[in-house]
């Protein structure tokens, strides 16, 4: 039998993780070489186990599925990653592309199309579900600038100017400047729902 595909799966959800792995497991083709809870494990199990696909939760503790499929792109090469999410929003599908993830779907998926999903970016094809393309192109690319984003994504938390200021590093004025500058670019009433429609669109 030829090598089969090694895959390391990360989810911080116990039970999802467990059975996705006996499900996987079943196919002739696919070996389960690590599994991973946290961002900084599935980290940590990539440079260890050297697997030929991750799938990868969206939403993990420590670090997001986007931020080790960026790890894992310079520390394993080789390794091709997935995201997996139960949130599919536009904004998070285009910062996946740019880090190099080869396949983005939604939790929903079955474990059988998931096998031929792992299948499919293994040899080198990209996998997009359809109704995340959709959304992405309907929803067009962030009018915010890397900094807008950066110090909206601050304000997420109902923090006030001063508080954003300092773990920005910036001045008052600036944090300002940036916030007001997103919330007319959103057509928001204030950062607070400035921050709210960014979130929803992955841009943030």
């Amino acid at each position: 039998m030829k090598d089969r595909i090694r895959v390391l799966l990360a989810d911080d959800e116990h039970l999802i993780r467990g059975a996705l792995a006996t499900l996987l497991g079943l196919n002739d083709d696919l070996i389960v070489v690590a599994e991973a809870a946290t961002g900084p494990e599935a980290v940590a199990m990539g440079r260890q186990h050297h697997p030929d696909v991750a799938v990868l939760d969206m939403q993990m503790p420590g670090l997001d599925g986007l931020a080790v499929a960026q790890s894992l792109r310079t520390d394993v090469p080789t390794c091709r990653t997935m995201i997996v999410t139960s949130f599919g929003r536009p904004g998070h599908l285009k910062r996946a592309l740019e880090a190099g993830v080869r396949g983005f779907l939604p939790k929903t998926v079955s474990a059988s199309d998931l096998a031929d999903i792992i299948r499919t970016v293994h040899a080198g094809r990209r996998y997009i579900a359809s109704e995340i393309a959709a959304d992405a192109i309907s929803a067009g690319d962030s009018p915010l600038t890397p900094r807008e984003a950066d110090v909206l994504g601050l304000a997420a938390d109902a923090s006030s100017i001063a508080e954003i200021a300092e773990r920005a590093g910036l001045s008052t004025g600036t944090v300002r400047n940036y916030i007001s500058s997103a919330v007319n670019k959103l057509g928001a009433e204030n950062r607070h729902t400035a921050a709210r429609s960014a979130q929803d669109r992955g841009w943030i």
